[in-house]
């Protein structure tokens, strides 16, 4: 991260000055104010620090040696970064919209840090009022398999369960013709309710990190995480052949 900007020392020199000459509260209370302020404001110098290197990495599709770093810091402050149920709607709401991944990690080792890697195939993902949507193609107009479904979002926890409904090739509705073995095994059609607690069992769900209007970063289940960057173009018409 950057060094302290100079002109965060100087607001709060100026908020000090200011509790002296108007004589509010002891020494003692004006001082743990300036502390708050000032750890605030450093707070958010480091998330805005971080992000701007998530974005980076995220549009150039290429990890930069700190990006471990930045993504940990978003991660492990989220409870602070987003404290009540608004601040994650907003973070919430900023991931709508078609996304390509671009970086990933593993799970994470023991004892280390999992490195992120670029992913050498075009997979997207989208998200918009009601669905989530995954899959795979050539590029962004040309989608070769596609799913969707409804997403169930726990604002309290950011976690986005996932029903899959259909499945598309080329645009193209195949759900009709799955084999129930395939359909099945993939949970097609299953709510929430339909699904235990078990090991194996569970409903798909990600864990969202953070947003912006460049990048989008989630957990999977197995605790590896994703990087992705926001197209320039609805994926939805390639995808599922609708606007």
């Amino acid at each position: 991260m950057t060094s302290t900007p100079f002109f965060l020392i100087l607001l709060s020199a100026v908020l000090g000055a200011c509790e002296c000459f108007t004589g509010i509260g002891t020494p003692l209370a004006a001082a743990k104010r300036r502390s708050c302020i000032f750890a605030a404001l450093l707070e958010e110098d480091a998330y805005t620090n971080s992000f701007q290197t998530i974005d980076k990495c995220a549009v150039s599709g290429v990890p930069s040696e700190d990006l471990y770093d930045a993504v940990r810091y978003v991660d492990r402050n989220a409870s602070k970064l987003y404290p009540d149920e608004s601040a994650k709607g907003v973070m919430w709401k900023r991931a709508y919209g078609s996304w390509k991944l671009q970086l990933a990690t593993g799970p994470p080792s023991r004892g280390g840090t999992t490195p992120f890697k670029t992913v050498p195939i075009f997979a997207y993902a989208m998200i918009d009022e009601n669905n989530f949507g995954n899959g795979v193609g050539i590029n962004q107009d040309t989608i070769i398999l596609s799913l969707l479904g409804p997403h169930y979002f726990n604002t309290k926890r950011r976690v986005m369960g996932i029903g899959i409904e259909d499945m598309f090739l080329f645009s193209n509705k195949v759900t009709q013709f799955l084999p129930e073995f395939i359909s099945g095994g993939m949970g097609l059609k299953k709510k929430p309710a339909d699904f235990s607690n078990k090991k194996g069992s569970r409903m798909p769900a990600f864990t969202i990190i953070g947003s912006s209007e460049k990048s989008l970063i989630a957990r999977g289940g197995s605790g590896g995480i994703a990087i992705w960057t926001r197209l320039d173009k609805d994926i939805r018409p390639a995808a599922y052949g609708v606007e």
